[in-house]
């Protein structure tokens, strides 16, 4: 029989919450619940805010946080479960960037400590309650954390910049006031 350490049950801990609430938010722009938009409603917010196709892109995080964090919290495939969230998360923080750090200003802090928390577990493991030990670590070897992060790193850089791309255009077509009145 093993002994668990506080270690483990610290992980475990991390896990459940963070993957309970990353699941919980995909479950939003997939399904709807939880008060979401669903598909529909979550991909013309999407595009409304520059992540184009709408409805892809609806996709693309409601999977990316509703299995990341389903897959954290089960601690299964830990590495990429982690990156996948830690992605999601950070075009969710772009998002939220000109509004500052504060979450209660529309700040990215929120966005930035569920990315940064996933990213976290990605890479220290999911401890011995998870259901990557109990399956010998299979999903979870050494060489898939550089290789999870480093592919969603450059994947979220790219649909990142993009967006900003597209924003940018949208606000060349603006014109500032010289003068407040």
């Amino acid at each position: 029989m093993t002994c668990y350490d506080r270690r483990d049950v610290g992980l475990l801990l991390l896990r459940l919450g963070t993957g309970g609430v990353l699941a919980a938010h995909g479950a939003q722009k997939l399904l709807g619940w939880f008060g979401g938009g669903g598909i529909s409603g979550t991909g013309q917010f999407m595009e409304s805010v520059g992540y184009a196709p709408g409805k892809q892109s609806a996709v693309a995080a409601g999977l990316a946080e509703a299995g990341g964090g389903t897959l954290l919290a089960l601690g299964l495939a830990t590495p990429a479960a982690g990156a996948a969230a830690a992605g999601a998360m950070a075009g969710a923080a772009a998002l939220h960037m000109p509004n500052g750090f504060f979450a209660q200003e529309g700040g990215y802090e929120y966005a930035a400590s569920l990315g940064l928390t996933a990213a976290g577990l990605a890479v220290t493991g999911p401890g011995r309650l998870s259901l990557d030990h109990a399956l010998g670590h299979v999903l979870d070897r050494g060489w898939m954390v550089p290789a999870a992060l480093g592919v969603t790193a450059a994947a979220t850089a790219l649909v990142i910049g993009a967006r900003n791309k597209r924003v940018q255009r949208a606000k060349e077509g603006e014109q500032e006031a010289l003068f407040e009145e």
